[in-house]
């Protein structure tokens, strides 16, 4: 068998002059020095050379950023991408294109994680001269509890789908309630909502908006909403609900889609990583940051 230096030498030889002096380090530590060098084809004051040579403010600066790059990158559970990891770190001080993290995190053999294909969850009702557009895509309110919005979305599961219904106070885009369940009846919605009400206690008047499913229009919904004032999105228009709409695509996107989900059980313990450890997180440190200014 070869020795080991002679093995590690002869993966090292396509390598540029550097990457040989580094290899002679290393692994002079565990064998003759003088033999490394001398089947790298590098010379002693080479060796030298490179012992004492220091980093460069350029290279410093690179692998700084690379470790605030892995930071960013880990804190998101491996999903932000260039964009988002650029945005972090100008954030924070950096002065950072998008291409040059796009390169960092190519060298670093990371990337951010993408979708699956959907399915429509929505049964549509058919009561459209009743539903009114109160919201009308003003997806900024001045203060909590002021709007909330809600929606259901699919889960696939080796065991069949799973459904996610959420509310979201849309002043912070925060989700105070949420419910996981194998089947899209009231029942599920009603539990959602009955959730958020209990979480914040308030009697303040607020608009509670959805899209038009029969989940949305049943004697249940308006029962259970009776004090608050019912938004509808317009039919087919998605974009009236996008706050909601759009977290959904993010969990899935972000977290859901990298697991072969096995079953409820599996599916519920990751959405409740997601949201309760993660995106919730996240939400009240960007308010506490807004707060400051």
């Amino acid at each position: 068998m070869e020795p080991e230096w002679i093995r590690a030498g002869t993966f090292l030889l396509s390598h540029k002059d550097s990457a040989k002096v580094e290899a002679a380090k290393v692994t002079g530590r565990r064998i003759s020095i003088s033999g490394m060098l001398k089947f790298l084809g590098v010379s002693r004051s080479e060796y030298r050379s490179f012992l004492h040579r220091k980093v460069s403010p350029s290279r410093q600066r690179k692998d700084a950023v690379k470790k605030e790059i892995q930071k960013i990158y880990d804190y998101s559970k491996q999903n932000y991408g260039a964009p988002k990891i650029a945005q972090e770190l100008r954030k924070s001080g950096e002065t950072i294109s998008q291409r040059t993290v796009g390169k960092y995190m190519r060298e670093m053999g990371i990337r951010a994680q993408w979708t699956k294909p959907w399915t429509t969850t929505t049964r549509d009702s058919d009561f459209s001269m009743e539903l009114h557009n109160i919201l009308n895509e003003q997806f900024n309110p001045e203060r909590p509890n002021a709007v909330w919005c809600t929606d259901i979305t699919y889960i696939w599961t080796q065991d069949g789908f799973a459904y996610l219904n959420c509310v979201m106070d849309l002043y912070a885009r925060k989700i105070i309630a949420w419910t996981l369940a194998d089947t899209m009846e009231v029942s599920t919605v009603i539990e959602t909502i009955n959730k958020a009400k209990a979480c914040r206690n308030t009697d303040l008047p607020l608009i509670i908006h959805s899209d038009r499913g029969s989940q949305y229009v049943s004697n249940a919904w308006r029962k259970s909403t009776e004090k608050m004032q019912r938004s509808y999105s317009h039919s087919g228009y998605p974009y009236d609900n996008a706050c909601i709409e759009s977290f959904h695509s993010l969990i899935k996107r972000e977290w859901l889609n990298r697991f072969h989900i096995i079953n409820y059980k599996h599916a519920y313990r990751l959405v409740f990583e997601y949201i309760e450890t993660f995106y919730n997180n996240v939400i009240e440190l960007v308010v506490q940051k807004l707060c400051c200014i």
